[in-house]
Parts: C-alpha cells; sequence; structure tokens
C-alpha cells in the first residue's frame, strides 16, 4: 500500500506513520528527517535546503523532487511506502504520479490529518527533543527521559517560525487537499483526538 500523508506541521503525521511503519511494516519516507540529515551532515543539498528550513520555508520542488526519485527506487520501498511532507505542492504531486507510475506501483490514498491551526501552534511551540538520542518530548521534559540527555528547542519549532510555517502550508501545500479530492484518493482523518484513537481510525478508514 502507498500513502501520501497529508497535514499541517505538527498535525501528528509522524506519530501515526511510526505506527503504521510497526504494525504493517510498511517503509515510512520522511522529506523532514532526509532533509535534516543532509543538513547535519553538511551535503550540498543540505546546505542549500537549510536557508530555507530555518525560515520556515519550504525547499524548492526542484530539489525535493530529486531527492524522492532516488529514494523511491531503493529496494525497502517496494512492499510499499508511507510519505510524510511529500509532495507538499501540486507540482511535486504531479511528479509523484509519474515516479508511482513508471514504477507500477499507484498511489492507494492521501490520509489528511486535519487539526486547528491554534491547536498545532500549542504542541510545535512546547515540543522539546533531545541531542543525543533524537527522543520527541515537551518542554515538561527538563532532561531526556529516555538517555538523559539534554533537550532543546529546533530553531524551526520556535513560535514565531511555525506560525509562517502554517502560513506557508495553507498558501502553498493546502491546495494538494482539492488535488487529491479530485483524484478521489483524499481520506480526512480528525487529528484533535488521542494518538490511539486517530490510529484506530486510519486503520478503519484504510480498510487495515
Amino acid at each position: 500500500m502507498n500513502i501520501v500523508l497529508l497535514g499541517a506541521p505538527g498535525a501528528g503525521k509522524g506519530t501515526q506513520a511510526d505506527r503504521l511503519v510497526e504494525k504493517y511494516g510498511m517503509c515510512h519516507i520522511s522529506t523532514g528527517d532526509i532533509l535534516r540529515a543532509a543538513v547535519s551532515e553538511g551535503t550540498k543539498l543540505g546546505k542549500k535546503a537549510k536557508k530555507f528550513m530555518d525560515a520556515g520555508d519550504l525547499v524548492p520542488d526542484d530539489l525535493i523532487i530529486d531527492i524522492m526519485r532516488e529514494r523511491l527506487q531503493q529496494p525497502d520501498t517496494e512492499k510499499g511506502v508511507i510519505l510524510d511532507g511529500f509532495p507538499r505542492t501540486t507540482t511535486q504531486a504531479v511528479a509523484l504520479d509519474g515516479m508511482l507510475t513508471s514504477l507500477k506501483r499507484p498511489l492507494d490514498a492521501a490520509l489528511l490529518i486535519d487539526v486547528d491551526p491554534e491547536i498545532i501552534v500549542k504542541r510545535l511551540a512546547s515540543r522539546r527533543q533531545c541531542k543525543d538520542c533524537g527522543y520527541i518530548g515537551t518542554d515538561a521534559d527538563k532532561v531526556c527521559p529516555n538517555c538523559g540527555g539534554e533537550m532543546y528547542q529546533r530553531e524551526d519549532d520556535n513560535e514565531k517560525t511555525v506560525r509562517n510555517r502554517l502560513d506557508v502550508y495553507q498558501k502553498s501545500t493546502a491546495p494538494l487537499i482539492d488535488y487529491y479530492r479530485g483524484c478521489d484518493k483524499l481520506i480526512t482523518i480528525n487529528g484533535e483526538k488521542t494518538p490511539d484513537e486517530v490510529f484506530a481510525d486510519v486503520e478503519k478508514a484504510l480498510n487495515l
């Protein structure tokens, strides 16, 4: 099964993707993780992408499309993928259709995790990450409960940048909802419930 996860930053897409991977063995491809790794490693792509990411802007289509075309050809994607953070524009969506068609693995669904923007601001502005193990927690975690490491706020999680990211999402990414609705692929899930409830709704919607 090949799925595109839609929803604003902080809607809980990553959490649901992790659960699908754990239970059904799908391959989770997170554009954000790929880009952050490139930035951390100081690759040519990472350096280009960093200035956009730090400002909360979208990385240009051509850079993302090249990354994903290469990633989708790797063997671990053959049993199905969950695309988290890609596509983010209709240009990317059209490119993805072409990639999957060439691989003879058509898209099964575009899953929209829908959450009120103000709830997302509160979620992300309070999010903290461990510098050592990558654990994601909240500002209530003074040290990492997983390894005892230092917790910090990512640059793209401060409130000003979060609001800019949401504005970018509404202007650039929300049209994808109409695109996939027109393709009869869109499934909308209420993301304001608990993670367990959201996952139950996802399984039901995908007939898993």
